[in-house]
């Protein structure tokens, strides 16, 4: 029982940016890939979209994410305890 937890704890940290198939506002296919958590950046939200787009590049539509915080906000200088949202829509080429 203690090795399930901790291998369920490590993917939950390591975790993986998700694409999933939307639309856009002018009818057209897109991708809104999450790559939210403390594991996680922006960087792995553009690697996704290059990923998932196969290599002919991608247009970003939109952002859309947790605002970092003030300096006089964290705990001693680090950003402690806050869930960090990520999500960008794009366009592949």
């Amino acid at each position: 029982m203690k090795k399930i937890l901790t291998l369920l704890a490590l993917v939950s940290l390591g975790g993986c940016a998700t694409a999933s198939n939307t639309y856009l506002a002018d009818g057209k296919q897109g991708l809104s890939i999450d790559c939210s958590g403390e594991a996680m950046s922006w960087a792995k939200c553009y690697e996704k979209a290059e990923a998932s787009c196969a290599g002919t590049g991608y247009t970003i539509i939109g952002t859309d994410g947790t605002p970092a915080l003030e300096e006089q906000d964290k705990t001693l200088g680090v950003d402690v305890g806050n869930f960090k949202s990520r999500n960008i829509v794009v366009a592949c080429k």
